[in-house]
């Protein structure tokens, strides 16, 4: 599985219906994380290919989308977007976590294992 480019329509379904909710309420069956970007923005060009390793790498434990700033302008401007590129980290239970510039592919995986696709460890008695 690859990114997944999201609308504004898109995102009400499948994310979060910002019309309609005041608390953050994920719609979503897997964690996720949401690029904000643009076509002309350099740094988010070199975060791109790290996402499409991460999205393969994660496929069936994670969701990786993209929505470009230029398009979807409201969107962006309810999200508060002020600079690209701009993730933000949704775990399945609590608050989303927002995080503008690009990262290294390192950073990525430490959030998406310490935050978003935590495995349930199981501790055996001595």
């Amino acid at each position: 599985m690859s990114t997944v480019k999201l609308t504004s329509e898109d995102f009400k379904v499948k994310v979060l219906d910002y019309t309609t909710q005041q608390e953050w309420n994920y719609l979503g069956t897997l964690p996720a994380i949401i690029d904000f970007y643009a076509d002309w923005c350099g740094p988010c060009k070199m975060v791109a290919p790290v996402l499409e390793e991460l999205a393969k790498e994660y496929e069936g434990k994670l969701i990786i989308y993209k929505v470009d700033t230029e398009k979807e302008q409201e969107l962006a401007s309810v999200f508060g977007i002020r600079s690209i590129p701009t993730f933000l980290f949704i775990p399945m239970e609590g608050k989303p976590m927002m995080q503008p510039g690009a990262l290294p592919k390192s950073a990525f995986k430490q959030v998406i294992d310490e935050h978003l696709v935590v495995e349930k460890k199981i501790v055996l008695p001595e």
